[in-house]
């Protein structure tokens, strides 16, 4: 089972990029799934989630009005669109897939399944 991350890259302040991820060897139609971002020396920290209809979501407070979340679940695959990034917005995106909603997606303890990084850094 993989979670594949793509769409990372650098980009001037005010500028836009849209993360991907795809899963493989299972089906997740029926995980929420989501992204959350690390900076270097601080904890990795929830960004977005949508469940498993594509019908709700959560945002930390930092992205929201910014960043929209989407999925498409018969391509197993979620999207982050960034738009006025910031460059406190610099961090390694990771997504992330789990059978819960909600609350437990602020412990990233909880997650059952993780997938690689990708680097998304936003100059000024």
């Amino acid at each position: 089972v993989q979670l594949q991350a793509s769409g990372g890259g650098l980009v001037q302040a005010g500028g836009t990029l849209r993360l991907s991820c795809t899963g493989s060897g299972r089906s997740f139609r029926n995980y929420a799934m989501g992204w959350f971002r690390q900076v270097p020396g601080k904890e990795r920290e929830f960004a977005a989630v949508i469940n498993w209809s594509g019908k709700m979501t959560i945002y930390e407070e930092s992205v929201k009005g910014r960043f929209t979340i989407s999925r498409d679940s018969a391509e197993n695959t979620v999207y982050l669109q960034m738009n006025s990034l910031k460059p406190e917005d610099t961090a390694v995106y990771y997504c992330a897939a789990d059978i819960g909603y909600g609350s437990s997606w602020y412990d990233r303890s909880q997650i059952d399944y993780w997938g690689q990084g990708t680097q998304v850094t936003v100059s000024s």
